[in-house]
């Protein structure tokens, strides 16, 4: 028998043709599925969740029968759902569920938005006295900046499992309220909290091992030997940094959309991403989430840079003509406290911060199309008859 976290039964409703039946446990769905008036293709939610999905997705219900050959091929063989749109078509889609999912996107981002935008005005406004006296408020001023910060860190998980839910429910024409949305990220946490710390400790590292290479080839640049030592390591960065981007690249879909657990959810994003070999290149799946992930770093560096870039050319010319390393340190604090609050680039954070969406929506419906196709059109194939009744 299944039970939820609090132990009772979990009840189901479902909806066939527009009809729906229940609430029923596990045990009279079976029934049905055994008399064929329910397929994995079916709408179905739990009875205290508004929030729909597909029978397929129900736990012990569908799996407990699939052949084990079958589960092997469900993601190395992924050519019998061709993907159906083009690049431009998933960027096209991705803007129109973005649009049509708007305010529950937008309330999603101002879980992570809101503190961090508190921080940063806390921090910028209220600045600590001069000299060695600290005084009350820029003790309470930092403690809530740091509050604000840890808060901003713990909703992550949250908004990046509420974005996978909404973006796959619009897909499927649904449109769930942001409290439903909320409810059902919330189960997420821990495990896509895990994966969040996991791939961005190893993306760290991979970071710092670039930088040691970068060091190394700076205190050779006169010895052959070490320049080559230093280009090999360089290569092996990225070999590393390759396989792993392989790795992560559908992680939060599986961990969330297919309910994987931590290694599966890594196992599986790989089988997904190597899929599609007898497709050309740029409609397989790791090339298009590669590309939507170089789009977004590219629109990231232009939001970032384009309020600094008088500030940088500032940095570049101190770096090339001042010799002593004690005299530039100084004179670049000298420049980051003349630029004061930069309310340009505070905007253009919010702006990106609000966009950020369209960055999950986008692997979703990578994910979609190249796993199970577009769900929006898909139409149960059995259906309950007129005289059937709920029991």
């Amino acid at each position: 028998m299944m039970l939820d976290d609090q132990g009772m039964t979990e009840e189901w409703i479902v909806r066939v043709q527009g009809r729906e039946y229940g609430p029923a446990d596990i045990e009279i769905l079976r029934e049905w599925k055994a008399e064929g008036r329910l397929l994995p293709a079916n709408d179905a939610r739990r009875a205290n969740v508004d929030l729909w999905t597909t029978a397929a997705q129900i736990p012990g219900l569908f799996d407990v029968e699939v052949p084990a050959a079958v589960s092997d091929r469900r993601l190395t063989e992924p050519s019998l759902q061709v993907p159906h749109r083009n690049f431009t078509q998933v960027l096209a889609k991705t803007f129109q569920i973005y649009r049509k999912g708007f305010f529950q996107f937008l309330g999603l981002t101002l879980l992570i938005l809101l503190p961090s935008i508190c921080s940063q005005l806390t921090t910028a406004f209220v600045q600590p006295p001069q000299g060695s006296n600290v005084d009350a408020r820029s003790v309470l001023a930092a403690g809530f900046a740091f509050v604000m910060f840890i808060l901003s860190i713990v909703m992550w998980p949250v908004y990046i499992a509420g974005i996978q839910i909404l973006t796959a429910e619009i897909a499927r024409e649904h449109r769930p309220g942001l409290v439903a949305v909320l409810n059902e990220a919330v189960r997420f946490w821990q495990r896509v909290a895990a994966l969040c710390v996991f791939v961005f400790a190893v993306f760290a590292l991979l970071i710092l091992f670039a930088l040691g290479i970068a060091l190394v080839l700076a205190a050779g640049a006169s010895s052959f030997l070490l320049i080559l030592f230093a280009l090999a390591l360089l290569m092996l960065q990225v070999w590393m940094f390759g396989r792993f981007f392989v790795y992560v690249l559908f992680w939060q879909q599986f961990a969330v959309l297919e309910n994987a657990g931590f290694i599966n959810s890594l196992r599986e994003s790989r089988d997904l991403a190597r899929s599609g070999r007898e497709l050309r290149w740029f409609q397989r799946p790791l090339w298009r989430g590669a590309f939507i992930a170089s789009i977004w770093c590219a629109f990231g560096l232009a939001i970032k840079l384009g309020p600094e870039w008088s500030t940088l050319q500032h940095y570049f010319n101190e770096v090339t003509t001042t010799q002593d390393p004690q005299a530039l340190l100084q004179r670049m604090t000298e420049i980051q406290q003349a630029g004061g609050f930069d309310l340009s680039a505070f905007a253009l954070g919010i702006l990106e911060e609000i966009l950020r969406p369209l960055l999950g929506i986008a692997f979703v419906v990578v994910y979609l199309d190249s796993k199970v196709g577009d769900v929006s059109h898909m139409e149960p194939i059995v259906s309950a008859g007129e005289g059937d009744t709920v029991r």
